[in-house]
């Protein structure tokens, strides 16, 4: 199954996406969000659609939402992808290093992109993004796969100045408003298959800058659950984004790449469909 939601901001409603056409499921539950994956929302949903209920098909022109309302953590992984470390000048870390993005960062897969005031080197980061599916604590690694719900796409937007160069903590360059563009789709488990054979990639106006597989993750989705959960609860809803491999502006060489009014970038992840956003500057 494919969770989406759609319309103006402030406004969403959920659906669902059938043979490449998107349908309102607002009658059948009230939204994306931690009561519905508590509740084996996901199940409860599959079942009423096998029953072939005669659903409203969304319009074409209707904006693209987050598929999530807002949840209550986004956690990011850090230096997942042993070639991005490198082009970071950083050693592939021995332990998962783990940030937080604020929630207020969360728009849809199509919104654009704010470059922030008083930004410089605004970055991109195509990413796997998992969705916890029930609450997690001490979960066991072997285990770890039954607490998750499904998977989507994720730009982990990042701006290097605010992250590297304002006293080292990561969540400033990384909480921006629009920094955490989400979709199209949640994707369920079965729709996916292997998660850590995921082909994933990003361009900018049209060049390929990130070209990486999820198969070259340093800790992989099992581990980084079990290990989360053992810091922190994961509650239903909640976001983990896997990291970014290598092809990132602050990566470039001789010298980095970063985002201008204008730039265009689109990403994928097979399965789980394409993003495209446009940078805009920062306006009162």
């Amino acid at each position: 199954m494919k969770l989406i939601r759609f319309g103006n901001p402030g406004n969403e409603k959920p659906g669902v996406v059938i043979n490449n056409k998107r349908y309102d499921v607002s009658e059948l539950v009230a939204d994306f969000n931690e009561d519905f994956f508590t509740g084996n929302g996901i199940e409860a949903l599959q079942a009423q659609l096998n029953k072939q209920p005669n659903l409203p098909e969304v319009p074409a022109g209707v904006r693209w939402a987050s598929p999530l309302s807002r949840p209550s953590k986004i956690i990011c992984i850090g230096l997942n992808y042993a070639d991005h470390a490198a082009e970071s000048n950083m050693a592939a870390p021995k332990e998962p290093v783990v940030f937080f993005k604020a929630t207020t960062a969360l728009v849809g897969p199509n919104d654009d992109l704010v470059i922030p005031r008083n930004s410089v080197k605004t970055d991109w980061e195509v990413e796997l993004a998992v969705v916890i599916g029930k609450k997690a604590s001490y979960v066991e690694e072997a285990e770890a796969m039954d607490y998750v719900a499904g998977y989507c796409l994720h730009n982990d937007y990042s701006e290097r100045e605010f992250q590297l160069e304002r006293g080292g903590q990561w969540v400033k360059g990384k909480s921006c408003d629009t920094f955490a563009p989400l979709g199209p789709w949640i994707a369920t488990k079965d729709e996916v298959g292997n998660p850590h054979n995921l082909r994933l990639w990003l361009t900018v106006n049209g060049k390929t800058m990130q070209d990486g597989n999820t198969s070259n993750f340093i800790f992989n989705i099992p581990f980084l659950v079990h290990y989360l959960s053992q810091f922190m609860t994961l509650l239903p809803g909640d976001v983990i984004s896997t990291g970014t491999p290598a092809g990132v502006g602050l990566g470039q060489k001789p010298d980095p790449v970063y985002i201008k009014e204008g730039d265009v970038m689109e990403l994928g992840i097979d399965g789980l469909g394409t993003s495209k956003q446009t940078a805009k500057a920062w306006t009162k």
